[in-house]
């Protein structure tokens, strides 16, 4: 018998009948909708190259193939050995380049991020070797004392000091500066692949975490984002970048357009930068890596916002663009908030709007909004075009992933 189901046993007999059969119910869903994706997902891979979304003229991204192959890896009886597992890592290890990086041309942190995080979970030589090389290029293009600045891409990072506003975070390096999105993906992998949290990457993201956190202090009184922008800001959530572009240095930047109403101390009324909810799951999952305590200010701000705009029919703050990436990091995040209690509920108490609170189980209301979501032949319905959610494998791929995080 399986591990994880000598623990449903063991969980369920401390349930009531009707939790416990609520909780059967659930899983047998769960089990469906993954199997579903996963059908839809094998009859998507290319039969030339075995990899996923490869376009004929290029370039390619590896990460949608390791986003594929990752959610089929969390599934119970599928591994390595699977024939379509087994010819998509092959495509992807293809991509390995002499610096270390998983890319082709474009985009190289974002690709090896995501492959890393797949590759992490492969046990065979191949990948094995795969691992330390790639730690190594990501590292190398994280804005700091270390960046790298020769090579093909020395251009997308650089040598900065504590006090300047890229420190510690990572681009896709065509905005020259770095974002909050290809940061956390970075630290996932990095999380993913055994890096400890105290590890100096994850210590210099921290100042970079800081800065993209809409709130000038904490409960304490103390400074967590001493940023012009953030001045006065108490939402407690996370904005996209420090930076509009390399032309507007500290500018601050959230994706959405909407902005924030916040009432300073001396009663003056302005409008922020607005949070937002992708990025502000991306934040609070990458500080829990971090290892920074619950008790921590920040954490305890970010919790508060999570607390008062969770949602599972929009992304909060920017409507239903990049839903299915929103999903993921919801999954991710609100996981990671289990990871010193693993066997705590995935509970979580909602702030309404009129102050009352509500208690969620937000692994039920995941599955259930992706059941709505999921079409006949298994794959999910777009609800929008926005950083390529139109493209079926991608957010079949994303929701894959989001259930898979939630049922572990």
């Amino acid at each position: 018998m399986r591990p994880w189901s000598v623990l449903c046993m063991v969980v369920l007999a401390f349930l009531s009948p009707v939790q416990a059969q609520d909780a059967t119910d659930y899983d047998k869903k769960a089990s469906s909708i993954a199997d579903k994706a996963i059908a839809y997902l094998r009859t998507q891979q290319d039969a030339k190259t075995g990899g996923w979304a490869v376009p004929k003229d290029g370039p390619v991204y590896p990460a949608i193939s390791a986003l594929v192959l990752n959610g089929m890896l969390m599934q119970p009886g599928i591994d390595e050995k699977d024939p379509v597992v087994a010819k998509g890592i092959a495509f992807i290890l293809g991509f390995r380049q002499p610096d270390g990086g998983i890319y082709d041309r474009i985009l190289p942190s974002y690709n090896t991020s995501i492959a890393l995080s797949c590759l992490a979970r492969v046990n065979t030589k191949e990948a094995k070797a795969a691992i330390k090389p790639a730690q190594d290029f990501l590292r190398s293009l994280q804005f700091g004392e270390g960046a790298r600045t020769s090579g093909s891409f020395a251009n997308e990072t650089a040598v900065v000091s504590k006090d300047h506003p890229y420190y510690g975070g990572i681009g896709y390096g065509r905005g020259g500066r770095p974002g909050l999105s290809n940061t956390a993906f970075f630290l996932q992998a990095m999380h993913d692949s055994g890096v400890p949290g105290d590890d100096p990457a994850f210590q210099r993201a921290l100042v970079f975490l800081a800065r993209v956190q809409m709130q000038e202090k904490g409960a304490d009184g103390k400074t967590i984002n001493a940023m012009p922008y953030a001045k006065g800001a108490k939402q407690g959530g996370f904005i996209y970048s420090t930076s509009e572009s390399k032309d507007k240095v500290g500018s601050g930047q959230s994706e959405t357009k909407l902005t924030y109403e916040e009432t300073l101390d001396d009663g003056t009324k302005v409008s922020q930068l607005r949070a937002y909810g992708s990025m502000t799951y991306a934040g609070f999952k990458s500080l829990i890596y971090a290892r920074i305590p619950s008790s921590d200010p920040r954490i305890v701000a970010a919790t508060d916002w999570i607390r008062r705009n969770y949602s599972l029919t929009e992304n909060p703050g920017i409507g239903t663009d990049g839903m299915y990436y929103y999903f993921l990091t919801l999954a991710r995040a609100l996981e990671a908030r289990r990871s010193d209690s693993p066997a705590a509920a995935r509970t979580i108490t909602v702030i309404k709007p009129d102050g009352t609170v509500q208690e969620h189980n937000y692994a039920h209301d995941l599955i259930d909004r992706l059941g709505e979501l999921q079409q006949a032949d298994g794959s999910f319905k777009s609800l929008g075009d926005r950083w390529m959610e139109k493209d079926p494998v991608l957010i079949t791929a994303y929701a894959l992933l989001a259930l898979q995080n939630v049922r572990q």
